[in-house]
This record gives C-alpha cells, sequence and structure tokens, in this order.
C-alpha cells in the first residue's frame, strides 16, 4: 500500500469519474493528490473526503494560467510534481454536418490542448528533478473510429499521437510519457442516462469481458504507469477495454442519440 510513497500527483478531472477513483487510489497509495476540476463543490468535498493528502484546486485546463498556478501550488506547496495524468474529457456526440465550430474547438481544447499546456507547465518541474510520469488519458475510440463521435476520436488520436511525440522529446530527461485507452467505463460521462448495472452490462455483451469497465480499473492501469514499476515504459499505449479493441465490437453507448450509434 506504498507504491507511491512519497510521490506528488496532479490528477485532472478529479472531482468525480475515473480521476476521482485514481485520486483515490494514489493517496491510498502513499502520494499527496492535487485535484483538480472546474466542477468545484464536488472536487472539494473528494479532497476532504480524502483527508490530508489530497487538496483541491479550481482549473480549466483550456487555461495557461490556470496550469501555471496549480503547477506552482505544487510545486512551492508539495516540493514539486512526480506524476501527472491527464484525465479531464469531454465527449460530444454530433453528425458531422450538424457539427459547430464552437463545439469543435470546446471538445479539442479540453481534450487534446488541455493536456499539451499541462505537459508544458509541468515539464520544467520533472526535468530539475530528473525524473516523472505522465499518464494521458485517451480512449478507445484513440485506438479506432466510431459513428457519430467524429471530434471526440479525433482529440483522442490526437492525444495518442501527442504522447508519442512527447515520449521522444522528455524521454532523455528522465520523463515518461504513455497513453491509457479506456472503453465503456461506468462514470457520469459513460452512463450519461445514469442506467442500472445489468443494463449497461448488457449494451456491452459483445465486447470479450461482457461487461463496462469500472472506474477503478482504469486507475489501476494510471497507478502502474506512475510507479517505478514501469521504469522503462514510454510511448506506450495501453488499452483498458475489456478486448474492445481486439475487433471490431459496438456497443449501443448510453447517452448516444438515436440511429448515431449501429
Amino acid at each position: 500500500m506504498a507504491r507511491l510513497d512519497g510521490k506528488v500527483a496532479v490528477i485532472t478531472g478529479a472531482a468525480r469519474g475515473m480521476g476521482e477513483a485514481t485520486a483515490r487510489l494514489f493517496a491510498g497509495e502513499g502520494a499527496k493528490v492535487v485535484l483538480t476540476d472546474v466542477l468545484e463543490d464536488e472536487g472539494q468535498a473528494v479532497a476532504e473526503d480524502i483527508g490530508e493528502a489530497a487538496r483541491f484546486l479550481k482549473h480549466d485546463v483550456t487555461s495557461d494560467d490556470d496550469w501555471a498556478a496549480v503547477v506552482a501550488a505544487a510545486r512551492d506547496d508539495l516540493g514539486g510534481i512526480d506524476v501527472l495524468i491527464n484525465n479531464a474529457g469531454v465527449v460530444h456526440f454530433t453528425p458531422i454536418e450538424a457539427l459547430s465550430a464552437d463545439d469543435a474547438q470546446r471538445v479539442i481544447g479540453i481534450n487534446t490542448i488541455g493536456p499539451m499546456l499541462g505537459v508544458k507547465h509541468v515539464s520544467p518541474v520533472m526535468k530539475a528533478a530528473g525524473k516523472g510520469s505522465i499518464v494521458n488519458i485517451s480512449s478507445v475510440d484513440g485506438l479506432r473510429g466510431c459513428n457519430g463521435l467524429t471530434v471526440y476520436t479525433a482529440s483522442k488520436w490526437a492525444l495518442r499521437g501527442l504522447t508519442k511525440s512527447l515520449a521522444y522529446e522528455l524521454g532523455t530527461s528522465g520523463i515518461r510519457v504513455n497513453s491509457v485507452h479506456p472503453g465503456g467505463v461506468d462514470t457520469p460521462m459513460g452512463n450519461a442516462r445514469d442506467l442500472p448495472p445489468e443494463e449497461l452490462n448488457a449494451a456491452f455483451g459483445r465486447v470479450p469481458l461482457q461487461r463496462i469497465g469500472k472506474p477503478e480499473e482504469i486507475a489501476q492501469a494510471s497507478l502502474f504507469l506512475a510507479t517505478d514499476e514501469a521504469s522503462y515504459i514510454t510511448g506506450a499505449e495501453i488499452a483498458v477495454d475489456g478486448g474492445w479493441s481486439s475487433g471490431y465490437f459496438q456497443p449501443v453507448l448510453p447517452g448516444a442519440p438515436e440511429g448515431m450509434v449501429p
């Protein structure tokens, strides 16, 4: 229960879902965790529940100034940053002919530019320490295409490419950069209609493991990449998707507009 003992982790989108599960797991493994999110009340409540090892900062990941403030707080108050989990993200269903420029910019801003800015601000701190682990939470849709999720898919493929480029750029400084690709996960974003577990699992019946994932299962992959156990892993992409990316399995995604997903 001390795989992250002495480490400091910044986790975006940590007010709920996969980010919350990751923050709780990391704190349980000995890390000090900085939870960030635009959902201030929820994020503060999670940090208070975790206890002394956690603190919350309101944070828009598309803001250069917000990133600078988060990194300064972690560096000055906690002594540095060992781990960055770029988890914040949004999903957007729409046929391409109905796509607005504002929607496209919002999705790409949060899902791709946000992590890019995060690495921009965190990397000098990690370079000074000569080490660090960055985990970008992409998606199974960063490994394949999906009907009706054109902008989301584009943003997650871009994040996958960003990960590989940064692995080259930062590797000589001792910084590892990897991506995690969740499939369906039972979170507020993944279960927008708040369906009961049996209905969710039925929707994923054609995925090899025949069920939706749990936030804690994604968090475990991020934990491994954050630890020194993964010291020779960088530029990798880890699918945590129940086998979804091993073939063509198209669940009827909860929350998808009717007719958008076959």
